[in-house]
C-alpha cells in the first residue's frame, strides 16, 4: 500500500501462526488490516516494491486513519434514567496530552522498506516482527542489538507476541495506553493476522487499474462479496474511520482507486 513514504515491500519476515490465544483470560486486542491490493487479483507487490506510483492522497488517507484515535465513549444517561453511549470529542486533546497512541504492526523488510528519516513512523506505536534474534519489548534506540537489528521500534517474534504486548500496553496505560491495532504488512503478516479471530476488519484501497504483481494479499475480496466477510456501507466506513472518506472512483497519478471497508461475520 502507498502508505506515508511507506514503500512497502511485497514479502515479509516469517511470523508464527497466531491462534487469538489469551494469557490469564485476558484477551488480545482487536486488529484491522490495511492495505492497498489490484482489484482483480488482489496484488499487493511486485519485486520487492509497490506495482503503481506514489499516490499521495492514499498516503495521507492511510497517515489520517492509523493516527487517528477512535473517539471516546462515555455513559449517557437518559431522563427516564437508561443508559446509553455518546462520543465526547472534548476528550480527544487531552487524550492526545496522554500519549495514548494506536499502533501499527509490521514486518521486519516493510520496516526497512521505510526511509530512515519517516521510521517510525510518528503518533504510532511501532511494533516489528522479526526473528533476527531474541525478542524484546523494549524499544531500542539504533544500532545492531538483541532486537534483531530493528532500531528505535518495539519488536516481538510472532504477531501473537506483538498483540500481547500492545495488551499491556492498553492494561498498564504504559506511554499514555493503546489505541487501535493496524496490520500494515507485508502479505505474510497479512495472512497471520487473518488467522487469528482478533482480526476483524479489512480497510482495502482497490486499485482498479491494471498492474502486474507477484505478492497478493492472501483474502480474496470480491466485490460480489467474500464468504465471512461484508463490505460495510459508505456511512458505516466513514463513522469507524472518523470522517467522510471520499466516495467513488478516485484518479490519481494515472491510477484509479477506490477506499472500502470489510468487516468480519463469522
Amino acid at each position: 500500500m502507498s502508505h506515508e513514504f511507506l514503500q512497502k515491500t511485497s514479502s515479509s519476515s516469517s511470523s508464527t501462526a497466531a491462534t487469538g490465544a489469551t494469557q490469564r483470560g485476558s484477551p488480545l486486542p482487536e486488529v484491522t488490516l490495511i492495505v492497498a491490493a489490484t482489484a482483480q487479483h488482489m496484488g499487493i507487490g511486485r519485486a520487492g516494491s509497490l506495482p503503481w506510483p506514489m499516490l499521495k492522497r492514499e498516503m495521507a488517507y492511510f497517515a489520517r486513519v492509523t493516527r487517528r484515535l477512535p473517539p471516546p465513549v462515555v455513559p449517557l444517561k437518559s431522563e427516564s434514567g437508561g443508559g446509553g453511549v455518546m462520543n465526547n470529542d472534548d476528550d480527544d486533546d487531552a487524550r492526545r496530552k496522554k500519549k495514548k497512541k494506536n499502533a501499527v504492526v509490521m514486518g521486519r523488510k516493510t520496516w526497512e522498506s521505510i526511509p530512515e528519516r519517516f521510521r517510525p513512523l510518528p503518533g504510532r506505536w511501532n511494533v516489528v516482527l522479526s526473528t533476527r534474534g531474541a525478542t524484546t519489548t523494549t524499544p531500542t534506540t539504533g544500532g545492531e542489538g538483541a532486537a534483531g537489528g530493528v532500531p528505535e521500534a518495539v519488536t516481538a517474534q510472532s504477531l501473537e507476541e506483538a498483540l500481547a504486548y500492545l495488551r499491556d500496553v492498553k492494561q498498564k496505560k504504559e506511554g499514555g495506553g493503546l489505541g487501535r491495532v493496524f496490520v500494515i504488512g507485508g502479505a505474510q503478516i497479512y495472512r497471520a493476522a487473518l488467522e487469528m479471530i482478533q482480526a476483524r476488519r479489512v480497510l482495502l484501497t482497490r486499485v482498479r487499474t491494471d498492474f502486474e504483481c507477484d505478492t497478493f494479499f492472501p483474502l480474496k475480496l470480491d466485490e460480489d462479496g467474500a464468504p465471512g466477510w461484508r463490505r460495510a456501507s459508505q456511512a458505516e466506513m466513514d463513522a469507524w474511520v472518523g470522517e467522510e472518506v471520499p466516495r467513488g472512483v478516485q484518479s490519481e497519478a494515472g491510477t484509479e482507486y477506490e477506499f472500502e471497508m470489510w468487516e468480519r461475520v463469522d
